[in-house]
């Protein structure tokens, strides 16, 4: 798939998350979880997981940008859930107001459109090794860790309103 068709679904998701906005505010104050990093009772409510969307654009941006300057191929690059500093700022921005947690993911979706919108064409197959998932290529860690990503929280998302109908 090219990055320009990756970026299209990045772009559907995030309309999609966009249009859920109103009735995330409208439940608030959410409470908070308990058990937010990788737990087996972890268990997120949309502030923490709107943290988690605010961070992981840059997040993967930066590793993208690893790989494609990195030598030689394939580049280390990426994380594992458990993570210290991805459940850090989780447990960090989870008290940011939801306003400008979105505000952020909306950054995050732009600037990392616009960055690889400019990429020389090649640079979707310059490649990278995972810790987990091994070898991938640029092209397939826009999809995995971008597309998939937000289209599976915006999912998760959706579950928690509809689990919740007097919080919207």
């Amino acid at each position: 798939m090219t990055i320009e068709a990756l970026l299209e679904r990045l772009a559907n998701a995030h309309r999609r998350l966009v249009a859920l906005r109103p009735a995330v505010e409208a439940g608030a104050p959410w409470p908070r979880s308990d058990a937010y990093g990788t737990e087996p009772e972890a268990n997120w409510m949309p502030p923490e997981l709107l943290a988690h969307l605010a961070e992981m654009e840059p997040y993967w941006q930066d590793q993208i940008d690893r790989i494609i300057e990195g030598h030689p191929e394939p580049v280390p690059f990426g994380r594992v859930q458990g993570d210290d500093a991805r459940i850090a700022a989780i447990g960090r921005d989870r008290d940011l107001p939801l306003g400008e947690l979105f505000a952020r993911i909306d950054r995050g979706v732009d600037e990392v459109t616009r960055h690889l919108r400019s990429l020389d064409p090649g640079a979707g197959d310059r490649r990278g090794t995972h810790p987990t998932l091994g070898e991938m290529r640029v092209s397939d860690v826009v999809e995995r860790m971008l597309a998939a990503h937000l289209e599976d929280h915006v999912a998760q998302l959706e579950r928690i309103l509809e689990a919740a109908p007097d919080r919207r």
